[in-house]
């Protein structure tokens, strides 16, 4: 079978079509005919080396590495203990995260099916395969983490914010991958949502629910918005911080990448910061699948590349300002 393979880091240019052996399946696999792939920052930090790590947190990495772990395809075969899937089902999920062995830039792939679902009805594959790692990071930082593991970031876990009408949740970086999806829960619960990004999303952001938007490359959010109970901030950085004097006293800050906080101006703030590390969970996909078969959910897709080019798919990922998701198509 082709997969995409690197043997050394580098940028997009190390990224390579090559000739590799269908996995095998242990117990509790299914093997899964690829039918495309969702692209990830997870997938670009594996490629550079995981340089987005302190130097003395990065993995070893062994190569040639397979990189991807969204994926949506349909079944080829099944291990003997494996229930609830059958050859021919067609089936999406995010597979092996955290950690860096999902090897979902392939024809075919061996998947855990603790980390499947059923694809739903109303997605095709491309954006079936959009859908996994940026939903789940939402659905646990917003409805349900789904698991009682401390976040590496925190050491503590994380609670979900009962979300309601008479909320008010601002998503920063809200076109892109987690924000996309949520600005959409947070308008499934019934929230009042401020979605920031620049302006060319507004369009599809207020399509998707947004009660209001602020371009930030013409206003500063922090001094247009005020009283927000939930910020989730897609971007992080350093210039996270900054969203903390928008939140009421009592509200909540949900920082997706890396960003540090002051103890004591979040103390002085009245306001709590929590973090996630998202985890593949099979189930949770299937309960969101019955959101998208209802149409309370769309996935939005900026781009689609076939697997061969998926260096040409990163090089899209660096230019930034994605709206929904990058996916990779896998045969016909």
């Amino acid at each position: 079978m082709k997969a995409i393979q690197f043997h050394e880091a580098g940028g997009p240019e190390v990224l390579r079509y090559e000739e590799v052996p269908v996995p095998a399946i242990g117990s509790g696999e299914v093997l899964v005919r690829v039918r495309a792939v969702g692209v990830n920052p997870p997938d670009w930090y594996l490629r550079e080396g995981m340089k987005v790590m302190p130097p003395e947190l990065r993995p070893a990495l062994e190569f040639p590495l397979v990189p991807g772990t969204d994926m949506s395809g349909v079944v080829e075969a099944v291990a003997p203990d494996v229930t609830g899937f059958a050859p021919g089902d067609e089936v999406y999920g995010m597979l092996r995260f955290p950690g860096f062995d999902g090897r979902a830039y392939a024809e075919y792939v061996a998947a855990p099916a603790s980390d499947l679902a059923h694809k739903p009805a109303a997605l095709d594959h491309v954006r079936a395969a959009g859908a996994p790692m940026a939903l789940l990071t939402a659905w646990q930082f917003l409805i349900d983490l789904g698991h009682k593991v401390p976040s590496p970031f925190t050491g503590l876990v994380h609670e979900p914010v009962p979300l309601s009408p008479g909320t008010t949740v601002l998503v920063n970086g809200a076109a892109g991958g987690v924000g996309h999806f949520a600005v959409q829960l947070a308008k499934w619960k019934g929230a009042r949502v401020i979605a920031v990004a620049s302006g060319r999303h507004e369009k599809f952001l207020r399509a998707l629910g947004a009660d209001e938007f602020v371009d930030y490359t013409t206003t500063e959010a922090t001094d247009v918005v005020g009283d927000v109970d939930v910020v989730i901030d897609t971007v992080g950085g350093p210039r996270s911080g900054r969203f903390l004097r928008v939140l009421r006293r009592g509200g909540t800050m949900l920082p997706v990448f890396f960003a540090e906080f002051d103890p004591e101006e979040t103390a002085r703030r009245g306001v709590t910061v929590s973090n996630i590390q998202v985890r593949a969970n099979g189930p949770q996909l299937a309960e969101i699948g019955r959101l998208f078969d209802e149409g309370a959910l769309r996935v939005g897709v900026d781009s689609t590349y076939p697997l061969s080019e998926a260096a040409r798919a990163h090089t899209r990922a660096g230019q930034g300002h994605i709206q929904g998701k990058i996916v990779l198509t896998v045969g016909s």
